[in-house]
């Protein structure tokens, strides 16, 4: 009796001292709200991925959470904001790490070295753009349509809406020896009625977008960027599988000012993983046909350092203009 009781004791001891280390973490942040700003509009695919992680984020630091929209100049007025912010942990940034290491190819002057003015504390998940036509139009298949755009030749068009979707566009056109020719849009929605009617013969857009409309059945999905099927979603087949090879992967993750306590860092990077770890997350993620992504802080800035090298060469494939 005494030993069960002892082992009761003990036992509890042990949980009342991982709830009090839980909780001093947390207090180690400063009193006030925090932000999770995004980059893109309210609404977006991307909008609902950050308010998704607000949401599962707020029991567990115990305090409000505030989404904040800041779009524009490709991501950088959001990514300038936090580089600027004060580095106590309540300003938190959620953008693809793919989008920030492209702009600091595509801009003349990047108004930070992300690599220098943010710390990543979590990576997200891993997502790719897609190949997509209209389900109304006849091909099936990547070698279908390749086939006929060679035969269009340079009245073949498609749209993109983001610079993942114009690289790929680009690597496909390089790869497949087309002359097909890009027209932006400002959205991934503005290209729809353009698909429909035949404005253009393909998009390349994101999976956010994308999957929403397959699964109302406006849009077909002929080849995703990365290298591997998913395992979200294993029935969509790759483009290098289908004979053109590229492997361009997005990946969101979680940042803060580069200053910020390390014990933050670390606190917020054991409250992600701990939301990526949830079956009810991972199904939110294969919605958007996306796996998660668990890493460290530091394996996490180092993805971003790699990224940064690998879209020198992205941007000069794709001839994308520098801006600013």
């Amino acid at each position: 009796m005494r030993i069960a009781t002892w082992a009761a004791s003990l036992i509890a001891a042990v949980a009342l001292g991982g709830g009090a280390s839980s909780i001093s973490h947390a207090q180690q942040l400063p009193e006030g709200d925090i932000k999770l700003i995004a980059a893109f509009p309210a609404g977006s695919g991307s909008d609902i991925v950050v308010r998704y992680f607000a949401d599962k984020l707020k029991p567990l630091a115990n305090r409000t959470i505030i989404v904040e929209n800041k779009p524009g100049a490709g991501g950088n007025i959001a990514t300038e904001f936090v580089a600027r912010a004060k580095p106590d942990g309540l300003t938190v940034y959620l953008h693809t790490g793919s989008s920030m290491a492209a702009n600091m190819h595509i801009f003349r002057k990047p108004p930070v070295d992300v690599t220098k003015a943010l710390q990543a504390v979590a990576t997200i998940n891993k997502q790719a753009f897609m190949l997509v036509v209209h389900p109304d139009k006849p091909w099936k298949t990547l070698a279908e349509l390749t086939a006929y755009l060679k035969e269009k030749g340079d009245k073949g068009t498609y749209g993109y809406s983001a610079t993942s979707g114009n690289v790929m566009g680009a690597l496909y056109k390089e790869r497949a020896k087309l002359a097909s020719v890009p027209v932006a849009y400002k959205m991934a929605s503005d290209s729809m009625n353009d698909l429909a009617s035949g404005a253009i013969d393909y998009g390349l857009l994101d999976p956010q977008f994308t999957m929403g409309q397959v699964n109302n059945n406006r849009l077909r999905v002929l080849g995703i960027a990365s290298g591997e099927r998913q395992k979200s979603n294993p029935e969509l087949p790759t483009m290098r599988e289908q004979g053109v090879d590229m492997d361009l992967n997005g990946w969101f993750a979680a940042f803060v000012p580069s200053a910020t306590p390390r014990a933050t860092v670390d606190q917020f990077n054991k409250w992600f993983n701990q939301i990526l770890s949830s079956e009810e997350t991972q199904k939110f993620l294969a919605q958007f046909a996306s796996d998660p992504l668990i890493s460290t802080p530091d394996e996490a800035q180092a993805r971003l350092i790699q990224e940064i090298d690998a879209w020198g060469e992205y941007v000069r494939i794709a001839n994308i203009e520098k801006q600013g």
